[in-house]
């Protein structure tokens, strides 16, 4: 069977969210989908926590002060089932497109515990895969919880063997390997608006569109992918929320590099010109032949590898809080229940075949 290069067009929504809003977000995701799909896009990239905004506020001010807005985005982040996801599922489904969406994600096992989510989104809606970013960077650790392997994974579409990390996973070697070893032709890098560090000017301030000048390039080249970036814009509404009227605050947030989208080919090449600055939707032409002539000279999950030298063990098992074990009470009692005269005595909890159902219930699979 010959295999299959998929040509398509790929769409980096280099836009703003709605700010601390997710159910606005959501409409306003929903809408840059059918207008990528109208101009032609196969897939639609959204940045870094795109809904409901990046919690830039931690590197602005000490923690002590962030307690309000911390209760906001906590009050904004969405559960992988929720009507916010729903409603980007349905825009993908009426478009036909692909979609890759950054989220704060919620659980219902905890208010506070959060996590920095990516989801792959296909034509038809599903849910193809869902990622927690591997280790929250820097001032992060503030916000989002660690995540888990269980979408570290390539998938398998139509336009090709897509993969995504967020922001700092890029700079990750191991991350970004077991990607390539699944057979990665389609790398999807998000990050956020900006990224301050030191007050800008200093000599060794970061200067975020640099470090994703070199992350992007690195990883196209060495996977010999295209690789499509996606960054945040930081709206008036936004400022205003993380500034507070502080005018210091301010200057910061204008003067610190902003993020940059740009779409590179499997040499690290651009495609098409970056984009950095206001909101805008940058599209790329992607063909994924592209990605075999480079395997030639270095193909580091094939022959250009030493597998008798080198192995890499990923472990995808969902880290969940608890886990329950299957237990058999001992003979004539039950569990503790007050709704009816078998609460007791023996043959006990017979009668309530759901005491069974919730004692029995393996481990859960798909959210915490």
């Amino acid at each position: 069977m010959s295999v299959p290069y998929p040509q398509f067009k790929a769409a980096a929504c280099h836009v703003a969210p709605v700010f601390l809003d997710s159910a606005a977000t959501a409409e306003k995701a929903a809408a840059l989908i059918g207008e990528a799909a109208r101009a032609g896009a196969g897939l639609v990239v959204f940045p870094e926590g795109y809904m409901p905004g990046f919690p830039l506020w931690v590197a602005l001010r000490a923690p002590i002060h962030n307690h309000d807005l911390f209760k906001r985005l906590a009050s904004q982040s969405v559960r992988l089932d929720g009507p916010e996801i729903g409603a980007v599922r349905a825009a993908a489904r009426r478009h036909g497109v692909f979609v890759s969406l950054g989220f704060s994600e919620s659980t219902e096992v905890s208010v506070g515990c959060l996590w920095n989510s990516n989801v792959l989104i296909g034509r038809n809606g599903a849910i193809l895969n869902h990622h927690r970013k591997l280790v929250p960077t820097f001032y992060e650790k503030l916000v989002w919880a660690n995540g888990d392997a269980r979408g570290l994974r390539v998938t398998p579409t139509e336009i090709g063997r897509v993969g995504m990390l967020i922001c700092g996973e890029n700079t990750n070697p191991l991350a970004r390997y077991a990607l390539m070893a699944q057979g990665e032709q389609v790398h999807i890098s998000t990050y956020p608006p900006a990224w301050p560090t030191r007050p800008p000017g200093e000599s060794a301030a970061y200067d975020l569109k640099r470090a994703i000048e070199i992350r992007a390039g690195a990883h196209a080249f060495e996977a010999k992918a295209f690789n499509i970036v996606c960054s945040a814009v930081l709206d008036g509404a936004a400022k205003e929320i993380l500034c507070g009227g502080e005018a210091s605050l301010a200057d910061i947030v204008e003067r610190t590099p902003a993020g940059v989208s740009m779409v590179l080919d499997p040499t690290g090449s651009h495609v098409v010109e970056p984009h950095q600055g206001d909101e805008g939707i940058l599209y790329a032409d992607i063909d994924v032949a592209t990605c075999v002539e480079p395997k030639q000279f270095h193909d580091v999950v094939g022959y250009y590898n030493r597998f008798d030298i080198f192995h890499l063990s990923v472990d995808r098992t969902p880290r969940e809080p608890v886990s329950f074990d299957a237990a058999v009470p001992p003979s004539g009692y039950a569990a503790d229940r007050s709704d009816g005269p078998d609460a007791f005595g023996p043959g006990a909890g017979m009668a309530h075949p759901g005491l069974g159902e919730v004692t029995a219930e393996p481990p859960r699979r798909d959210g915490h």
